[in-house]
């Protein structure tokens, strides 16, 4: 029996990916471990690899394909002692294949049926049939019946991927019509030089979890401002102790470590709402926004209480540098209880920064720069951040929020307090 190689689940929120490029070809042999493929996910790029020994027999998805789902058959890996050149198409290769040609046929034929089968279908159809709630918006927005729908989901419920080869149309006019207003603006105006771009995976997925976030996370926001100048002492000095291991800790590393702590000192702000239940962390594990080609992702630092800045520093280096890379694996960006993103390195002063889900809060910091500050009941100069946080009002309470952002100045303007 042939061997199915499917389309992998490679990070928790991916539905489906872009098979960006084959690394192998038909008649390749290949080991465990050796790589097949390069799969554009929602988070990054990321290398494929082969848990089977055998030939390649039949490559079914080409490379490039867009909306490939999670569990699709990409390819057919004759085991040992097969034929390869025997192996017969699977029912989803056959399927897979079928889809490939069908779209040249089918745009006449769907436009026709599209006018009788608008008025046949009411506007209630789809509340009679099994369908998750994002499916129902998807159709609703691009005019789909869902009841003209056959759903792969469990009990034959109907979930997003089935909409990607469903044809709009089939819905009430009323329904219709909002979709055609909302994609007008889309058009570039005439005269202005300008090139339509691609949306990536990663960004799609960002557009999508933001998107839901401030529609419906219900964020509050809590500033303050922190001098910065006993932090910045005590960084001098632990970076010329350091200097003979090769470390050297950045302010956002402190920032990091202040935030972990803080959250450990107002263990009710450490959570995450979940419906009818509250998650309460016993750990802060620290989320950094990282700015990569394309969009952004957040490896997280974990544990950050118990970890010396050294290893916080070295830690949040090398997650940097492989996050840009494209090289992270799935659980370095996966979880974290909190997130910190520091827009500081870009001269910008303050931001409110959205809530990455399923998290409870986010801190933005923005850069150091010397303002007037009241040190010891005196005007003097110092170097000062502002970091506002953005919080869940179903989660964390106003009073808690403050409580949490209250420590947070007290660890950056005594840092002392968090080595301790």
């Amino acid at each position: 029996m042939p061997i199915e190689l499917k389309m992998p689940a490679l990070s928790p929120t991916m539905e489906e990916g872009t098979l960006a490029k084959w690394l192998v070809k038909e008649g390749d042999t290949v080991k465990s471990g050796d790589l097949l493929a390069e799969i554009e996910t929602d988070k990054a790029t990321m290398e494929f690899e082969a848990i089977d020994d055998g030939v390649i027999a039949r490559i079914v998805v080409a490379e490039g394909t867009d909306g490939v789902k999670v569990g699709e058959v990409i390819a057919l890996i004759a085991g040992e002692g097969e034929d390869a050149s025997a192996v017969p198409a699977t029912p989803k290769a056959e399927k897979a294949a079928a889809a490939a040609s069908a779209p040249k046929a089918e745009p006449e034929v769907a436009a026709k049926a599209a006018v009788p089968a608008a008025p046949a279908a009411p506007v209630a159809s789809g509340d009679r049939v099994k369908a998750t709630p994002l499916a129902r918006r998807l159709a609703e927005a691009q005019g789909v019946d869902l009841a003209s729908i056959s759903g792969s989901g469990p009990n034959g419920r109907i979930v997003k991927a089935d909409l990607a080869t469903a044809k709009p149309g089939a819905a009430a006019p009323a329904a219709a019509a909002p979709a055609v207003k909302a994609a007008a603006p889309a058009a570039a105006p005439e005269g202005i030089p300008s090139e339509v771009i691609k949306l990536s995976n990663m960004r799609k997925t960002i557009a999508k979890r933001l998107t839901e976030s401030k529609q419906t996370v219900p964020h509050y926001y809590l500033t303050i401002d922190c001098n910065l100048d006993a932090l910045l002492k005590l960084r001098g000095d632990l970076n010329a102790g350091l200097e003979g291991r090769g470390i050297k800790l950045s302010v956002n590393d402190l920032l990091v470590k202040a935030l972990g702590v803080a959250l450990a000192e107002v263990p009710d702000a450490n959570v995450q709402f979940a419906g009818d239940t509250l998650i309460k962390f016993h750990r802060s594990d620290i989320s950094m926004a990282v700015a990569i080609p394309g969009g952004l992702i957040t490896p997280v630092i974990t544990d950050v209480v118990n970890k010396p800045l050294s290893r916080i520093a070295a830690e949040a280096k090398d997650l940097a540098a492989r996050a840009r890379d494209g090289k992270l694996a799935p659980e370095e960006y996966q979880g974290g209880t909190a997130s910190i993103s520091n827009l500081g390195m870009y001269g910008i002063k303050q931001f409110d920064a959205v809530i990455n889900p399923p998290q409870g809060m986010i801190l933005a910091v923005g850069a150091g720069e010397k303002r007037p500050y009241v040190v010891n009941d005196a005007l003097a100069v110092a170097t000062v951040i502002t970091a506002t946080g953005s919080f869940d009002h179903r989660a964390i309470d106003g009073a808690v929020g403050a409580e949490l952002m209250a420590a947070f100045k007290r660890l950056v303007e005594k840092p002392l307090g968090m080595l301790a």
